[in-house]
């Protein structure tokens, strides 16, 4: 019998950030801020110089309990595109934007999938997701749900068409965060275009985000958008002095 409750945890890393997921206490906040029992906990490790030294540290991880298991990306991208009928080229620039996200995707045993861009961060402990599940459970044509962003409700709200007691309703699609279905995304979904989805970054090119979001308006897809909780999404710093600053914040 399916959990209709189970849901996997993922997030990814790469050569810029994987110091804050797996140096510091930064993952398991991550996680912990949803106040959910979630069925897998798993890490991408995605584009990085050193992978033995990331994987020492995500072993650690997986010895904390933090996560259940780690995935290299690398290891499966090539069949992940052949699954989906892609191709690097496809992505016009924004393949490393990509390939994780696919690949979670791929490998997901669980009928729920919650993602975090590695930069995403609840503001707060909030279970929003018994409200989310319920939904996505009653509803075929919400495939999507997530927290609001940087706590712009009323942008929320401006993009939305509907609303329900909990919920913004309407379009749109982030790989900031979400929660899906896994099988609405395990299909051949990734090559469609819609005008209105030009809005998201160039230096991106043809990206997943940008992909999904044009499926969901060619087939009248639709996103929940919780009213009461937000993800924090802040670009980690570049600057030497400031990461580590940064680092010490999330240290244990």
């Amino acid at each position: 019998m399916v959990d209709k409750m189970a849901i996997t945890f993922e997030t990814k890393c790469w050569e810029q950030d994987w110091e804050f997921l797996l140096k510091t206490n930064y993952l398991h906040e991550m996680i912990n801020r949803n106040q959910f029992k979630f069925a897998q906990k798993v890490l991408f490790i995605n584009n990085v110089k050193n992978l033995d030294l990331v994987k020492f540290y995500a072993d650690k991880k997986i010895k904390e309990g933090i996560i259940d298991k780690y995935y290299v990306v690398a290891d499966y991208a090539e069949d992940v595109l052949n699954f989906f009928g892609l191709s690097r080229t496809d992505f016009s620039g924004g393949y490393y934007y990509s390939i994780a996200e696919l690949t979670s995707i791929y490998l997901c045993e669980t009928e729920f999938l919650l993602h975090y861009s590695s930069d995403a961060i609840l503001s707060k402990n909030f279970n929003w997701l018994d409200d989310a599940i319920e939904v996505l459970n009653s509803s075929k044509q919400v495939v999507v749900a997530n927290p609001c962003w940087n706590n712009k409700y009323q942008e929320a709200k401006r993009e939305s068409f509907d609303e329900s007691n909990k919920f913004y309703i309407g379009y749109g699609f982030s790989d900031q965060s979400y929660l899906i279905r896994v099988n609405d995304f395990r299909k051949n979904i990734y090559n469609e275009i819609n005008e209105a989805s030009s809005r998201y970054p160039k230096y991106g090119g043809e990206l997943f985000e940008k992909r999904v979001d044009s499926w969901m308006r060619n087939h009248e897809f639709y996103r929940i958008t919780h009213k009461e909780i937000s993800y924090i999404h802040q670009n980690f710093p570049k600057n030497k002095l400031l990461r580590l600053l940064k680092l010490w914040k999330w240290k244990k």
